[in-house]
């Protein structure tokens, strides 16, 4: 299943997201996790080294590579040149399988800690100051969702930009359930408002974790706000903070209420179901947006006879 985190600048949806690779790996569960937060932290908050994760590839900077993996040799493609971030997979394209060796991984995904591959949107450089928008660097996190086939009791984990920015590129359509971290403040419920809004305009499936939650007022409160969203709340962890300052991250010593909860959010994503039709209807959309806005001429026309519309993806494609 691939999931993604997103929440208020704050809200604590990096170490929400962190905490659920992080108990997924723990049971054994094949975790990949991506870091598409312009604020690049995913790395720290499983348990790398500030060093390590200074030291960690980043996708945009394989997107030559990638691009060319999974293009494979789809008849609708000429050339690498011609994919973009919303470019979906049609027959003799490359699908990626959470857990495999191929190119891409070797190039650009890390086992970070046991259990839990990480590939990383990459941070701001000096060059892209002014000139630049961070969501082309999260294309290529895009790209590669659009290619990859996750089978049962596999998790894509990925961690998002902060509040609605998410809708700035195609990449929030690439989730089978979204978790929002909410607060219990009025401005993140603000957020989270917005975010539904925007969501239910596109068939998003959205889900509420309250984190930061102190008492029975706060967690009447959230779920006064947010209604049947809201699947599980998190309180102060004493594991986390002491993992904020330096301790180690190892998820056995989370507190027993905490893993509960990220036993829910699991289980709320496991009851969601695979759609790999509605997966690539909705990549399709998307790319066809892209096209329009290049508009009528060469460039759109080359975007749209990119898509193929008779191909599903999905776990009986990658074993044909």
């Amino acid at each position: 299943m691939k999931v993604a985190f997103v929440g208020k600048g704050g809200s604590g949806k990096t170490t929400c997201a962190s905490l659920f690779a992080l108990r997924a790996a723990a049971t054994g569960a094949p975790v990949l996790a991506l870091d598409a937060d312009i604020n690049q932290n995913l790395a720290v908050a499983l348990g790398a080294t500030e060093a390590d994760a200074a030291g960690l590839p980043t996708l945009p900077a394989h997107l030559g590579l990638i691009k060319e993996w999974l293009r494979g040799d789809n008849p609708r493609i000429p050339s690498a040149d011609q994919m973009i971030k919303t470019t979906p997979p049609g027959r003799g394209s490359r699908l990626l399988r959470v857990i495999e060796d191929n190119p891409v991984y070797d190039a650009a995904v890390r086992e970070v800690v046991p259990g839990v591959r990480l590939g990383l949107a990459g941070a701001f450089e000096d060059a892209d100051l002014g000139v630049a928008c961070f969501h082309a660097k999260t294309g290529a996190v895009e790209l590669l969702l659009n290619h990859l086939v996750d089978g049962p009791d596999e998790y894509v984990v990925v961690d998002m930009t902060a509040g609605a920015d998410a809708f700035a590129s195609g990449l929030f359509t690439r989730f089978d359930l979204t978790f929002l971290v909410c607060e219990p403040t009025r401005r993140s419920v603000g957020v989270y408002r917005q975010y539904a809004g925007y969501a239910r305009e596109f068939g998003v499936r959205l889900a509420v974790v309250g984190n930061k939650v102190e008492d029975a007022a706060d967690a009447d409160y959230l779920a006064s706000e947010v209604g049947d969203d809201l699947v599980g709340v998190l309180g102060r962890s004493a594991h986390v903070r002491a993992g904020d300052r330096g301790a180690p991250r190892d998820i056995a010593g989370l507190e027993a209420g905490h893993v509960a909860v990220l036993d829910d959010l699991r289980a709320a994503v496991d009851a969601v179901g695979k759609d790999w039709e509605r997966y690539q209807a909705d990549a399709v959309a998307m790319h066809r947006r892209n096209a329009a806005a290049r508009g009528d001429g060469p460039a759109g026309s080359a975007l749209a006879e990119q898509i193929d519309p008779d191909f599903v993806p999905g776990p009986a494609v990658v074993t044909l």
